[in-house]
């Protein structure tokens, strides 16, 4: 006689799924601004397009945080992997002077652990509350055979809106623009995949050892949260031209995508001192120059072009917020193209 089965034996845990929902019910209502509607654990979520806006321009996106996520995990660290999530696609729509409204999240498991989704939601949630975005709803699945305990993966949606004679991008830049940087906190969210593979063969280091040249382990190092621009940049949109979020691509492939056929980045590396991570990694891993660039950020998590005369109140609303800021280059004649020089 066959054993009678059930969800639990096929490896999906409904009371582990249960538990989860309720640990994170608080974390999800602390971000609820005026525009939400609706409460938590609605088959949908709702929210109102803000009310004194002339012509409301939607904007959104999706994304990860790549192999950093192999990193938390290692280290048994989860409450940070969701702020990651939240400035990155926050950032990702800031680009276009848009302002975050609602996000996200989808975090799928391989086996569902209610502390793992409280601690990588309290991120999510923190990161929401840092912008001023409402956690609106979100999806935890159990999948096994798709992933491997401990493994689980994260993604996040993010929807803004900005007024549509306000959008920012390539039209706007103009030939003597300046490039202004603003500092990134590390690594950010993306080459963690080479980034790994120097520390683990490289330099033979663990999550909790110290990593050279730094105050803090590995997994401080590597863990170091994505930062947000937004509220540094919110007073300052009227002024900016277009912006690069430096994320996979580094910033010669994602500066590019902010300029118009007819003009040219040049960027100058000597305007700034590369930040101890890189270098380490680039030393210990015999990284080409060239590939640094495309792989990382460099120290640069944002550029903003902008009018010669904004490029100084761009810096100083930075510095103002403690993030570190300086004139990366200028903005010529040319065919789009980026120049590091």
């Amino acid at each position: 006689m066959s054993v009678p089965l059930d969800y639990r034996a096929a490896g999906v845990d409904i009371d582990a799924a249960d538990a989860a929902k309720a640990r994170i019910k608080a974390l999800v209502e602390s971000t609820f601004t005026a525009g939400a509607r609706g409460a938590f654990g609605g088959f949908g979520g709702m929210f109102r397009v803000p009310p004194n806006m002339r012509a409301p321009v939607l904007v959104s996106s999706a994304d990860g945080v790549g192999t950093k996520i192999k990193v938390a995990i290692e280290a048994d660290r989860h409450d940070t992997i969701g702020h990651d999530l939240v400035n990155h696609c926050v950032n990702d729509i800031l680009v276009l002077g848009a302002r975050p409204l609602f996000f996200l999240d989808y975090v799928a498991f391989g086996e569902l652990v209610p502390s793992v989704v409280e601690d990588v939601v309290r991120g999510v949630a923190a990161g929401c509350r840092e912008n001023g975005c409402t956690l609106i709803g979100g999806e935890t699945a159990e999948m096994p055979g798709v992933y491997t305990p401990p493994d689980y993966d994260l993604a996040g949606f993010i929807v803004g809106c900005v007024e549509e004679d306000q959008v920012l991008g390539p039209d706007r830049v103009r030939a003597g623009d300046r490039l202004v940087a603003l500092a990134s906190s590390g690594l950010h969210t993306n080459g963690y995949s080479l980034a790994r593979r120097i520390v683990r063969e490289r330099l033979c280091l663990t999550a909790d050892d110290a990593f050279p040249g730094e105050q803090g382990s590995v997994a401080d190092v590597l863990l170091r949260v994505h930062r947000s621009y937004w509220r540094v940049l919110e007073p300052l949109l009227g002024e900016i031209h277009a912006m690069a979020h430096i994320t996979g691509g580094g910033i010669p492939g994602n500066l590019a995508r902010s300029l118009p056929p007819t003009l040219d980045a040049v960027v100058r590396t000597s305007s700034w001192s590369v930040p101890n991570v890189f270098q380490v990694l680039e030393q210990a891993g015999a990284v080409a120059r060239d590939e640094m660039f495309r792989a990382f950020n460099m120290g640069v998590g944002l550029v903003v072009l902008c009018g010669a005369e904004a490029a100084p109140r761009v810096m100083a609303g930075a510095r103002a917020s403690a993030i570190d800021a300086w004139q990366l280059g200028e903005v010529r004649a040319g065919s789009g193209q980026v120049s590091l020089v």
